[in-house]
């Protein structure tokens, strides 16, 4: 039982941790990655379809996407859901090509999208530790209902707090990362 109290745990802080991870790629730094394209969705024949399922999404270089649309009509859809996706991109149509240029950030917007950033951070840090809070209450009742013994419950516990100290952890290296990827010019 108590070893399924910490699985269930352990499991759901590494959820934590790719969501936070998924939450951190959508902040865009200066340079272009194909992931940044990953949640807009495009009306393709009456259907909500994400971009890369539409087309090939590549790096033309550093600070440029390219998306080719395998069906040639979708290319000004394509345009206009990269423009309307409230990323401050400005996508542009180049044969059958959309080139997505990845505009450089001011001293002021890197600010912002590092308070953006360490926001996220907290979220996920303050997620760990319910799920640490919610197991301890699990552990607890084990206890209340003498399926367990004192002596197990509290060793379960400082496991438990291990695992949640591990995660805090990386979650404070996956910020420090992204920050200095921010900061970098």
């Amino acid at each position: 039982m108590i070893a399924d109290v910490k699985k269930t745990a352990e499991q759901k802080m590494k959820k934590t941790l790719e969501a936070l991870k998924h939450d951190l790629a959508k902040v865009r730094t200066g340079r272009a990655h194909t992931g940044l394209l990953d949640h807009i969705t495009v009306d393709y024949y009456g259907t909500a379809t994400p971009v890369p399922q539409v087309g090939s999404v590549t790096l033309i270089d550093s600070r440029t996407i390219g998306v080719t649309p395998w069906d040639k009509k979708m290319t000004g859809a394509i345009e206009k859901a990269i423009r309307d996706a409230g990323l401050g991109l400005n996508p542009a149509t180049q044969g059958e090509v959309v080139r997505v240029p990845m505009p450089a950030l001011t001293e002021d917007r890197r600010r912002e999208l590092i308070k953006v950033v360490r926001t996220e951070a907290e979220n996920g840090r303050v997620a760990v530790r319910n799920v640490r809070r919610d197991a301890i209450s699990h552990l607890k009742d084990l206890l209340k209902q003498k399926k367990v013994a004192e002596d197990e419950e509290r060793r379960a516990q400082d496991d438990i707090q291990k695992l949640t100290d591990r995660h805090i952890a990386e979650i404070d290296k996956m910020l420090q990362v992204k920050e200095a990827d921010l900061l970098a010019v």
